[in-house]
């Protein structure tokens, strides 16, 4: 799994600490790729946020760096304030000496304080848990290639998915439908571990969280959508539907 992580530090020599660290960590976990940019300033890394759509998942901040009058000052403060409100939602982490402004990192919903010097085992830990929190954050979405990008969907936010011959259409809670260029069976491996989703005979793949109801001949889903059973489908269906909301799924 990559991960982007930004080090904004006006101290050469504590940015090459922090990355060595992160190296380190990385070189002990095989499965992860940290794609490290290092900062020296605020302005730089609020100018690639902003003007170059930098998106880190973590970014290490100083909250102590000189202004343009060479004074101390809490940039890093500002610049997180800065970040939350461009939308950025990157897990933040501030690097003091410091805890005088910890009150004010709720406000930009810092993930902790990290004190310097920073420590090997301190660092570790924060990465640990990050990444546990991270990967159980990523199992919710689905990372799909539409029209040559790649688009993060909401697995909650699907409501049912309908093959068009070798088109598979994706259609959302909010009515936005996504066309995917992919087999039937591809998209079904994807959903199948998730256990709201079954699939209805060859064309249809619905989650169970929007069927409103069901006979022998039709399911009716809270979209308005009615979907005709294959013949022989009900019964299976059936069983799932109350497995998944009797809990026995």
């Amino acid at each position: 799994m990559t991960y982007l992580i930004a080090l904004c530090d006006d101290e050469t020599a504590e940015l090459n600490k922090t990355e060595k660290l992160l190296n380190a960590y990385e070189s002990k976990h095989p499965e992860l790729e940290f794609m490290i940019e290092c900062f020296e300033t605020a302005g730089e890394l609020l100018y690639m946020v902003e003007e170059r759509n930098y998106a880190p998942d973590m970014i290490f901040m100083d909250i102590f760096m000189p202004g343009q009058n060479g004074m101390n000052v809490c940039l890093g403060m500002e610049a997180a304030k800065r970040l939350r409100e461009m939308g950025n939602r990157a897990k933040l982490f501030f690097l003091t000496t410091s805890r005088e402004y910890a009150l004010e990192a709720f406000d930009v919903d810092a993930s902790q304080y990290l004190l310097k010097p920073v420590a090997e085992n301190r660092l570790a830990a924060v990465l640990d848990r990050f990444v546990a929190e991270t990967e159980e954050e990523r199992k919710k979405y689905l990372l799909l290639k539409i029209e040559g990008r790649i688009v993060r969907v909401a697995v909650k936010d699907i409501v049912y998915c309908e093959a068009q011959g070798k088109i598979q259409c994706m259609y959302l809670a909010d009515g936005k439908e996504q066309l995917l260029r992919m087999t039937m069976t591809e998209l079904y491996e994807m959903l199948s571990g998730y256990m709201e989703f079954v699939r209805i005979g060859a064309a249809f793949i619905v989650n169970m969280e929007y069927i409103d109801s069901l006979n022998a001949q039709d399911i009716c889903l809270a979209t308005g959508k009615k979907i005709y059973l294959p013949r022989g489908a009900y019964k299976n269906l059936k069983e799932l539907y109350f497995g998944y909301y009797c809990g026995d799924a």
